[in-house]
């Protein structure tokens, strides 16, 4: 099996859908099968276009769970072959609204001439669940007098989640977080500068948020000390910013009128904490309305080690989850869709972007001990940390821990953390392949929450 075969049998398992519903439709529905559907509609639409000649052949791939590209613009209205070819696991077809049905198997590839009307139309996939699920997608005419040819909108990696925001074809391509954790600090006293930064940033293929960072990332720069080290914080809002910030280490122990208030455009102070407990601690900008602050990108992730350090292991990941509110293009996230009682962000990610690490999986050895610091920065979704294929045999969260030594054969499926919670965890891969990192709370798998851990070459049938 090659890898992107495999890659994609991989993600399909994380989705909502139940595969055993498919394949329970696929047994009882004869139209599940690389052939048009033989409802009467079907016939009618193959006999009247029989006589017509194909403008353009329009190529749509079906995989677990969307098309690619999801929406297509054609020049005029008219006869138009559609090529479905079907890169899942499982049977998927495309349903246009007067029930003519393209189906195809896995790995195969189907085509059938269907007329396009100048109001254009659109389209599913009718396996019970599919469309919910995200395979949808339409097919629209351009202007009479516009001179385009066919095109075929990428949708990147599937369906995007439901958002009021449009995405943009020309926002740049988004800068990839490096996941590793660094080492610890050199000595016992740290002086550090944090200079906040305001800046756009493309935070998912498509979208451009004006953020607010601690060092020009979101999330800001890992900091790493030990039990007793003294940190010695320069927080400095440069004057070409616009809005006053502040900074709060939960990793410290001071007043809340003291080092956590604010600092206007310009300015700059002190903020020094001695690291009296380990663990991992989030940092986050305090200002008022801090919501929209840390929603907008103002967090990042102290870990500190037990004086002794921590034993050596073969790689060591630092992941912190938080949310994105879409604001308008180029501009602020949303503090009114942030706010709501029931939030529901566009895209819950992994270090600042939606899906980089499914796009660009976390190499590392197989069979070899894998450590991740763990932080949800929220602002306010909850999350079941979870590594597919594998389980937890060192857990430490919020203080509390479970040790090979001292476990008694117990392990750990996935750990849950509230805003601002934190963990370590480690574990090791059986084989080589791919492991999915998501949150089991799989309403936000589709809205960016996944990435991959890949053990060897990724293809565990080499």
């Amino acid at each position: 099996m090659n890898r992107r075969s495999f890659t994609m049998v991989v993600i399909f398992s994380l989705l909502l859908t139940s595969i055993a519903a498919c394949g329970d439709q696929a047994s009882r529905t004869s139209s599940l099968s690389p052939t048009a559907s033989h409802n009467p509609a079907s016939q009618a639409v193959s006999h009247q276009t029989s006589q017509q000649t194909s403008q353009a052949v329009l190529e749509i791939h079906a995989f677990e769970m969307g098309f690619k590209p999801q929406n297509l613009t054609v020049p005029s209205a008219g006869v138009y072959t559609i090529k479905l070819v079907n890169d899942g696991v499982i049977p998927h077809d495309i349903t246009l609204p007067d029930g003519t049905k393209i189906s195809a198997n896995s790995n195969e590839t189907v085509t059938a001439d269907v007329t396009v009307p100048a109001e254009g139309l659109s389209f599913i996939c009718a396996v019970p669940g599919h469309e919910a699920a995200g395979m949808k997608g339409t097919i629209q005419v351009a202007s009479a007098n516009a001179a385009v040819t066919p095109t075929m909108m990428d949708d990147h990696s599937g369906p995007a989640p439901e958002s009021n925001i449009a995405a943009d074809e020309s926002a740049p391509e988004y800068i990839l977080y490096d996941a590793k954790a660094p080492v610890a600090l050199e000595g016992t006293v740290h002086e550090i500068d944090l200079v906040v930064e305001e800046k756009d940033m493309t935070v998912a293929p498509g979208y451009v948020q004006h953020v607010w960072t601690f060092g020009g990332t979101v999330p800001g720069p890992v900091i790493r000390v030990k039990v007793g080290d003294t940190v010695r914080i320069n927080l400095k809002n440069p004057s070409s910013n616009e809005v006053p910030h502040s900074i709060d280490f939960h990793s410290s122990e001071v007043a809340w009128n003291d080092e956590m208030t604010s600092i206007n455009v310009g300015e700059d102070k002190v903020y020094e904490w001695k690291a009296n407990y380990a663990g991992v601690w989030m940092y986050h900008c305090g200002t008022t309305p801090a919501l929209h602050h840390i929603a907008n990108g103002m967090y990042g992730m102290v870990i500190v080690e037990p004086k002794e350090g921590l034993p050596a292991v073969d790689h060591e990941v630092a992941l912190v989850q938080s949310e994105w509110y879409l604001g308008p293009q180029g501009d602020l996230v949303s503090l009114e869709k942030a706010a709501s009682a029931a939030p529901a962000p566009e895209y819950v990610v992994f270090n600042g972007v939606a899906n980089q690490y499914k796009d660009h999986p976390i190499e590392v050895k197989t069979g070899g001990s894998v450590r991740v610091f763990v932080l949800n920065a929220g602002p306010s979704i909850d999350s079941s940390f979870h590594v597919v294929g594998t389980i937890f045999n060192t857990v430490i969260k919020e203080g509390v821990q479970l040790r090979p030594e001292t476990a008694n054969g117990y392990g750990s499926q996935a750990v849950d953390l509230a805003p601002a919670q934190g963990a370590i965890v480690e574990f090791r891969t059986a084989e080589d392949g791919l492991y999915p990192i998501v949150t089991h709370a799989f309403n936000f798998v589709g809205r960016g929450a996944l990435g991959l851990f890949q053990a060897g070459d990724g293809d565990p049938k080499n």
